[in-house]
Parts: structure tokens; C-alpha cells; sequence
């Protein structure tokens, strides 16, 4: 329980009324007395009560209908009986759902009110709720919690009838599919969104939408008439087998070796100018950005050209998300990954593109799989000739462990002014692949 004491001031509402030269001296002297009129204020010292488990807290209600409980009863009628009489029920298996019945002397309408149908299961709650009583005498309010935080909505139900099982559907037995949910908050973004929310979530549909039947036999009927290349599904074999992004054998520059667009796809280079606009701004890089993006700051204010001031900055920031997705799913969790966000786009890509086991944890080969599209990027950060001791500190991994992972790109050592320099030659060559002995 959480005390404290305030001092709080009640006051009139006024509607000032505009100064005008045909007001009459008698209105004005009204009106400045409404002025000097004050309500007193009260110290009174609050109390915030907690739920307790022994106990039912109170609970809230409303009509809907407009029905007052109150209303047209005189005084001896209250002094005789009750003229509403409340009723609360559990369910016996689940004692969480309540239902609250409010039955008016002499009429035949109860009015009921649950926490697990209609109104209660529109959607999450925002917001807590709490019950307020301020006893004047002894200058104390007190703030309890209300049953189910919860407002009831009491409807009229005709006395006798069990409308609950009627109901058809119920929200209690029905469920959304998860498809179902997807697509009603779709129509909801389309209808209230923003229009950065729409074209977001437009997006994220095309992404999932899957393929039409009629268009499918089509395309089936099309398939068996193309010639199969061997020579693209034993690279492909191999691709999967490396755990590296889409490559190019036949490429004779590095960067047609791994085709960026293949990397990052087109809609998600607008998702990615969070650094380009800190740029813009002129505002500190913070520390949550890796060593390599911080080490390299200076290479984007040298760049005159602004898209590829842009393209530069997304490919950091690519990067970025890509290490704090790795750390967030990694034994011995960082802490500085757990508060980063993701965009929704990006967040959904790596969930398929890295899939976690049950302990929301990447396998080593899907681990190796990330860190070959990290090093990739890094490649195209530093036009190929890159130092790679920074980039080792942000993946923590050894020096050992990342050379392997270069020399499975196809990448090549070199010295060059006392520093050891990983480039990228064409047309890609790769290690021969061990395959694993049979005991």
C-alpha cells in the first residue's frame, strides 16, 4: 500500500464571456463576483490499496440503455427493500470469469454484464482503472482497484432466458484463425491507419501473399517445357551447403560476385534511413551502432553524392540490425540488443531468413549463414579491401573463426601497409566443401 498527501483544488467551469461596451454595469459586477468565488481546497492524504487475494474488489458498471437504478424511487420504498439487488458469479473451472446481474424490483429485465463476452474481448486494454472515495471527515481518498480492471457493460436480458448459450456466434467459443486476425487488422490499418502504416502493412501483405490456384496449374503446365540447368542447381546445392548469400560465379567485378539487390531486396531500403537521417541532422552516432559502422563515419561525410551517401548508410544499418539480431538470439544474451528495434519488415525477413529453435536460439549453421551476409556488406562498405578487426570485435569471434568464414565467400588475404586486408577476386573461386565421414 503506497501512501502520499496532496493538495488538490476544486473549481467552477466559467465561460468567460467577451468584453463588450454594451454590457451593462450590473452584469459585470455579477460576473466579476463569479470570479472571486473559490472552492476551498482539501489536504487530504492518499491511499493506494492493492489487490487482495481473500477479498473481491469493487466493481464498476454502466447502462448502455440509459436505465437509472435510482430513479423514481422514493424514500420509503429504499428504507423497506432494495430497490436493484446485485448478483455476482464465478465460473467454477475459471474462477477469472465473472459475470455481474442487476435485477430492478418489479420488472421482469435483469441487466448482465461478463468480462470474458462482447464488449470485454474487443481488444487489449490500455489503460488501468481504478475507484476513487474521498471522505471529507476524515480527509482521505482511497484508490482501489476495480474486479477484472474492468468496466462492466450491464445490457438487459429478459429474466429466465440464458442468453450466454444463445448467443451466436459467442466470442467465448469462437476463435480466429491466425490468417483470420491478420486480415481484420488489415481492413482496421486501411480504414483508421496512418498512411505510413497502410503502405507498411500493403507491403507486408504482398510479402505473405501466396500463390493462386489457376495461376499455379498455369505455371505447372509451363515448367514442363523448360530445360533444366544443372549447372545452376549444383551452384545453388553448393550455395546451401556454404551457408553464403546468392553469388554469382560467372561475375568478373566484385560487386556482381553477390548482387546487393539480392541481399537487400527493394522495399527495404526505405526502412533502413535511420542513419542517414541522424546524418542529416547532425546528431551524435550513439554507442548502439557496431565499432565497424562508428570507425566509419568519416567515409560518409567525405561522399558528395547523397544516394550513395544513402546507399552507404543503409548498408550500416542493415549491418546493424543484422549483429543485434545475433546477439538477441545468442548464448549469454547482450544487454544492449535486448531494447533495439527492429523495423517490422526487417524483424519478419530475419525470422524466416534465421529461424530460432524453442529457446529463442540460432544454430551454429544458421549463425555462420548471418554472419556470411554480414561480411558481404562489410565488403561493399569498404569497396572491397576491407580490415576486418573491428567487424570480429562486433561478431565476437576470433580472428581464426572469421578467415575461415572469408575464405568460404571466396575472399583473399593481403598485406598492404602493415595491415591485413580482405579482398574479394573474380571470378569467384571457393575451398573444396569436406563432407563428413560415416562411422
Amino acid at each position: 500500500m503506497a501512501e502520499d498527501t496532496k493538495s488538490f483544488e476544486l473549481e467552477d467551469n466559467h465561460y468567460s464571456e467577451p468584453d463588450s461596451n454594451l454590457q451593462s454595469p450590473a452584469k459585470k459586477k455579477k460576473k466579476s463576483e463569479k470570479k472571486k468565488k473559490r472552492v476551498p481546497s482539501v489536504n487530504a492524504k492518499i491511499q493506494v490499496l492493492s489487490n487482495h487475494p481473500q477479498k473481491t474488489p469493487p466493481l464498476v458498471c454502466y447502462f448502455p440503455s440509459g436505465f437509472d437504478p435510482h430513479k423514481d424511487v422514493n424514500e420509503e420504498a429504499v428504507e423497506e427493500q432494495d430497490s436493484v439487488r446485485a448478483r455476482v458469479y464465478r465460473h467454477k473451472n475459471k474462477p477469472n470469469r465473472m459475470q455481474l446481474v442487476v435485477s430492478p424490483t418489479g420488472s421482469n429485465v435483469d441487466f448482465v454484464g461478463t468480462n470474458y463476452l462482447g464488449e470485454a474481448t474487443a481488444g487489449k486494454q490500455h489503460c488501468s482503472y481504478g475507484l476513487g472515495v474521498l471522505d471529507k471527515a476524515t480527509q482521505s481518498l482511497k484508490i482501489v482497484p476495480i474486479a477484472s480492471n474492468m468496466i462492466f457493460r450491464l445490457d438487459p436480458r429478459i429474466r429466465g432466458s440464458d442468453v450466454s448459450e444463445m448467443e451466436s456466434p459467442s466470442v467465448e467459443n469462437e476463435e480466429l484463425s491466425v490468417q483470420e486476425k491478420a486480415e481484420k487488422m488489415r481492413e482496421l490499418t486501411n480504414l483508421y491507419g496512418t498512411k505510413k502504416s497502410i503502405n507498411q502493412a500493403k507491403k507486408l501483405h504482398s510479402l505473405k501473399q501466396e500463390d493462386d490456384p489457376d495461376t499455379k496449374k498455369d505455371l505447372d503446365g509451363k515448367m514442363k517445357n523448360v530445360v533444366v540447368n544443372k549447372e545452376a542447381l549444383e551452384s545453388t546445392g553448393a550455395q546451401i551447403a556454404r551457408n553464403i548469400p546468392t553469388y554469382n560465379v560467372s561475375a568478373t567485378t566484385p560487386r556482381e560476385a553477390y548482387p546487393l539487390d539480392k541481399i537487400i531486396l527493394k522495399g527495404e531500403w526505405s526502412y533502413l534511413e535511420d542513419l542517414y537521417s541522424l546524418l542529416q541532422e547532425e546528431a551524435e552516432i550513439s554507442a548502439k551502432y557496431p565499432s565497424f559502422v562508428r570507425n566509419r563515419i568519416y567515409k560518409l561525410q567525405d561522399v558528395q553524392d547523397e544516394e550513395e551517401k544513402k546507399q552507404l548508410c543503409s548498408i550500416f544499418s542493415y549491418i546493424t540490425h543484422l549483429i543485434k539480431y545475433k546477439d538477441q538470439h545468442s548464448m549469454g544474451d547482450v544487454a544492449s540488443a535486448k531494447s533495439h528495434k527492429f523495423p517490422s519488415m526487417i524483424r519478419q525477413k530475419f525470422s524466416s531468413m534465421f529461424p530460432t529453435s524453442e529457446a529463442r536460439r540460432l544454430s551454429t549453421e544458421t549463425i555462420n549463414l548471418l554472419i556470411s551476409h554480414v561480411l558481404v556488406l562489410t565488403l561493399f562498405a569498404d569497396e572491397f579491401s576491407s580490415d576486418p578487426s573491428d567487424i570480429a570485435k562486433d561478431l565476437r569471434t576470433s580472428p581464426y573463426d572469421l578467415r575461415l568464414h572469408f575464405d568460404n565467400l571466396g575472399c583473399k588475404f593481403i598485406r598492404k601497409n602493415n595491415l591485413s586486408l580482405v579482398t574479394l577476386p573474380t571470378p569467384l573461386e571457393f575451398p573444396e566443401l569436406r563432407q563428413k565421414r560415416r562411422r
